[in-house]
């Protein structure tokens, strides 16, 4: 078949030669552990995660392997499984090795210091691990069930169309709303960041964090992720994240600073200093008038990660 069907977005993939358009055929066939390696080494490029570890061995508790283990662009903890048959309960066993990962928090930041080197763990945020399921196809109960079980999951769907094309569709994906504190902590209830912040900032900031939040997520197929220090909005890849400060919103933006006009006050380039949020443009918005100003960067980087 040339597209994908289910519940989610049909992809249908075209040649173009000329003025004719070749509809490419996609296969889904059952995943190899090939596929499984491709993805590993470019985890980054395709699902925005930096690659840990391969076929993680849980211990004789929980008698399982997790089939990649990373760290995405956000600094989450994240189970990668891929589903090779369509009976596989791939969701359910990604939450179970969730469980065995928040107890051994100490081991993954000890991988995390070993592949990306000791400073990295100081990005490590526990307020929301990551599981992301990689499969040819879903069904309707699988999108409603990760709905219902309050753990921040993404379900990507694959297709592969000759020997040297491959698409992901982000299926669904939900932000979860429990967490375990730092290393070592107690499973506590994670209040999202969007409220702590917003607790102390002015009506003013409120309303404009209200109103680029609407803006955001009505450019269509966008999904948000509550996290520690920001709030991400995502396509795939973030394209946006937004922190509350108590007079101000910081957004970053997925967006080269030299190709943007930058204009003191209200654009910064922010490549090579410290911050957080993905992205290396900053936007500072102060009122509803640079919130409009800033709208046209806020589509540009939505659509840069189309």
């Amino acid at each position: 078949m040339g597209r994908s069907e289910g519940d989610g977005v049909v992809l249908r993939l075209f040649r173009r030669s000329g003025d004719s358009a070749t509809e490419l055929v996609g296969s889904a066939v059952p995943l190899e552990r090939g596929l499984q390696a491709y993805v590993e080494r470019n985890m980054t490029a395709l699902l925005g995660v930096r690659f840990l570890d391969t076929e993680v061995r849980t211990g004789p508790l929980h008698g399982g392997r997790i089939d990649s283990l990373g760290l995405d662009e956000d600094g989450s903890p994240t189970i990668v499984e891929y589903k090779r048959g369509r009976d596989e309960n791939v969701i359910n066993q990604a939450l179970f090795y969730l469980a065995w990962l928040r107890d051994h928090q100490d081991a993954f930041e000890a991988l995390v210091a070993r592949r990306l080197g000791p400073d990295a763990v100081a990005e490590v945020d526990w307020s929301s691990p990551r599981i992301i399921c990689v499969a040819a196809d879903y069904s309707r109960y699988d999108v409603h069930a990760i709905g219902e079980m309050n753990r921040r999951i993404d379900l990507v769907r694959y297709r592969q169309f000759g020997d040297d094309l491959l698409t992901l569709e982000l299926v669904a994906s939900v932000a979860g709303g429990t967490a375990r504190g730092g290393s070592g902590g107690g499973l506590v209830v994670a209040r999202p960041t969007a409220e702590q912040r917003l607790a102390g900032a002015s009506e003013a900031v409120r309303a404009l964090y209200d109103d680029i939040d609407g803006r955001l997520l009505d450019f269509g197929d966008v999904h948000s992720v509550q996290l520690k220090q920001y709030v991400a909005y995502r396509r795939g890849p973030n394209f946006a994240s937004v922190k509350v400060q108590a007079r101000s919103l910081l957004v970053y933006l997925r967006l080269d600073p030299a190709a943007v006009e930058l204009v003191e006050g209200f654009t910064r380039d922010v490549r090579g200093i410290g911050h957080h949020g993905t992205g290396d443009l900053e936007v500072r918005i102060t009122s509803p008038a640079g919130l409009d100003r800033a709208e046209p960067l806020l589509r540009s980087a939505y659509e840069a990660v189309a």
